[in-house]
């Protein structure tokens, strides 16, 4: 009786000490994405400021309330993730890693459907973008990025594309960790997030100078469409008063 209580208590404790070290590892996943772009964009623009500033143009002001309003949004992420309910929206997150990356002066295509995917692949999704644009800015000299999204054959590939690899892929667009999968927190961190919903990551260069990041994920089959099936040939209407038929010569005819 004794023993069955030890093994109560040990094994409550050992589910309490994963519990804590499952949200620990939660924490600073979601910090380093949550700050890792951000403080990117801010380093950013607050070199273009002082550029801006030495020339004495006015300009200069625009960017530091950019950089002022781009703190207060990170305030705001940062309590979000403190209390769990960080998630990233996939629309949201193209959308501002196509603005980021233009005013940067990297030209960034954004296509393919947004709509209709699970909350979960969403945010998983987003995640990625997010990951994949603050190694654009960071690493690497890129001038071109396109971001593409594809469902099907009931999976979901999203490919983040750029020229930052020159040569052999070292200081690539997405990052040198990019290259060789486990290293680096952030495609680490990303790893996990797609592992949660079945998917996949691949990094590595793509021939050239072209650097590309896709993760893939299957689609729950309810979130499937099913093939359209062949609508039946509709048969055709009978002639409204049509005449009788004309008997042939020698032929009785049935009254």
């Amino acid at each position: 009786m004794l023993n069955a209580v030890y093994e109560l208590d040990e094994a409550r404790e050992t589910r309490a000490r994963l519990a804590v070290a499952e949200e620990r590892l939660r924490f600073g996943r979601d910090l380093h994405d949550v700050m890792g772009r951000n403080l990117a964009v801010v380093a950013l623009k607050s070199e273009l400021a002082v550029q801006l500033a030495r020339r004495g143009r006015p300009e200069a002001v625009e960017q530091m309330i950019e950089v002022q309003r781009i703190a207060r949004e990170t305030q705001r992420e940062v309590r979000e993730v403190v209390r769990g309910y960080r998630e990233a929206d996939l629309r949201t997150e193209l959308a501002g890693a196509q603005g980021v990356l233009t005013a940067a002066g990297i030209d960034c295509e954004v296509s393919g459907p947004v709509t209709g995917l699970p909350a979960e692949i969403q945010s998983a999704l987003g995640w990625v973008v997010r990951e994949a644009t603050t190694n654009v800015l960071r690493h690497g000299d890129a001038g071109r990025c396109a971001v593409s999204l594809r469902v099907a054959e009931g999976r979901v590939t999203l490919a983040v594309e750029n020229d930052g690899a020159p040569g052999t892929g070292t200081g690539s667009g997405t990052g040198p960790a990019a290259a060789e999968p486990g290293r680096g927190s952030g495609l680490a961190g990303l790893r996990e997030r797609l592992r949660e919903v079945d998917g996949v990551l691949r990094a590595g260069p793509a021939g050239g100078d072209l650097f590309r990041l896709t993760a893939e994920v299957p689609l729950p089959p309810a979130s499937v469409p099913e093939p359209a099936s062949a609508p039946e040939p509709a048969s055709a209407p009978e002639p409204v008063g049509s005449p009788p038929p004309v008997p042939h010569p020698g032929s009785e005819v049935t009254p």
